[in-house]
């Protein structure tokens, strides 16, 4: 059997984060798996944990947009005008991706899927990063994911997961909408 999977405080989950570890936190709707956007080991560790394909591309989540500086491409006054006004908010917009943006995080797309949460644990865990997270529901893939931390560790233990932050989920119903802004288009 394996470990139990151990309750972190901000500041322990922040150095797991920068030790390459994932890690799990309530978000808006579910409970979320997370990891450093730059280190391309943490993100395949969390793609094998959750057993997803690099392909499918991933969302990064942060406190406010700046945290993005240096992944996305310019775009127009009114596409940057739609996003800002959803957020925070549980709308993930696929932004186009700046040159030089990993692969392990677009996968196959010429886009970056991006939220500024409105979610008080993953904003006040993105700032004590100081960068944003990827993002992504706490299941494997196939499964349903968690709604509460019963289900999180019935999904995953230690050592797959560095550990998790207590906390409630933020009350939407569903996960967010994925809008393509460039054609202002729903895809989730």
């Amino acid at each position: 059997m394996n470990a139990r999977l151990p309750e972190l405080s901000t500041d322990a989950a922040v150095a797991a984060l920068l030790a390459g570890e994932v890690i799990a936190w309530p978000t808006e709707a579910v409970w979320g798996l997370g990891c450093d956007p730059n280190n391309q080991a943490a993100v395949n560790k969390l793609l094998k944990i959750k057993q997803r394909s690099v392909e499918q591309g991933l969302i990064l989540v942060a406190a406010d947009f700046e945290q993005f500086q240096g992944l996305l491409a310019p775009v127009s006054v009114c596409e940057m005008g739609r996003a800002l006004a959803s957020w925070p908010g549980p709308v993930t917009w696929l932004f186009p991706a700046a040159k030089g943006t990993p692969g392990w995080l677009t996968g196959k797309h010429d886009t970056l899927a991006v939220r500024v949460s409105d979610n008080p644990l993953t904003r006040r865990l993105c700032r004590a990063f100081n960068q944003p997270l990827v993002s992504t529901s706490a299941n494997p893939s196939g499964q349903s994911p968690a709604l509460n931390q019963q289900q999180l560790v019935s999904y995953f233990s230690s050592p797959e997961l560095a550990g998790y932050l207590s906390g409630e989920l933020g009350g939407q119903q569903s996960v967010s909408t994925i809008r393509d802004l460039r054609s202002d288009t729903v895809i989730r």
